[in-house]
């Protein structure tokens, strides 16, 4: 990549997918940035969306252009959807799978069939 290339995916770490913003997940780290290319001072951005039926996207390209053009040596940007890629959760970074994580890692215990004794109920008692 180039210094104009790192300096948009750089810029775009400001753009929030509205879906996570809360969380302050970027377009970039939920990896919906496909490529990035410039010549000239125009500039070419594909995105992956999370799903083909996503309420934001036009929200998401408006943001996307209007972020790269914005830039000081950018006189134009081109941002388009791609479908002939799907979006994954392999896409998303790792600080991404961090703010995501819905529920606790799994426990791990030496014996399960005492951790099972341990936490049943039997008949008559209580919660």
């Amino acid at each position: 990549m180039g210094k104009a290339t790192d300096e948009i995916i750089d810029a775009l770490r400001g753009v929030h997918d509205p879906c996570c913003a809360e969380r302050g997940i970027s377009v970039v780290d939920m990896g919906l940035v496909r490529s990035v290319t410039v010549e000239g001072g125009a500039a070419h951005v594909q995105l992956v969306l999370t799903s083909g039926w996503c309420p934001f996207a036009s929200k998401v390209l408006g943001s996307v252009k209007q972020t790269v053009e914005d830039l000081p040596h950018i006189d134009s940007a081109h941002v388009e959807l791609t479908w002939d890629e799907a979006w994954t959760m392999e896409r998303m970074s790792e600080d991404a799978r961090r703010k995501l994580v819905f529920l606790p890692e799994p426990v791990t215990v030496s014996d399960r069939n005492d951790y099972i004794s341990a936490h049943s109920r039997t008949k008559g008692e209580s919660a």
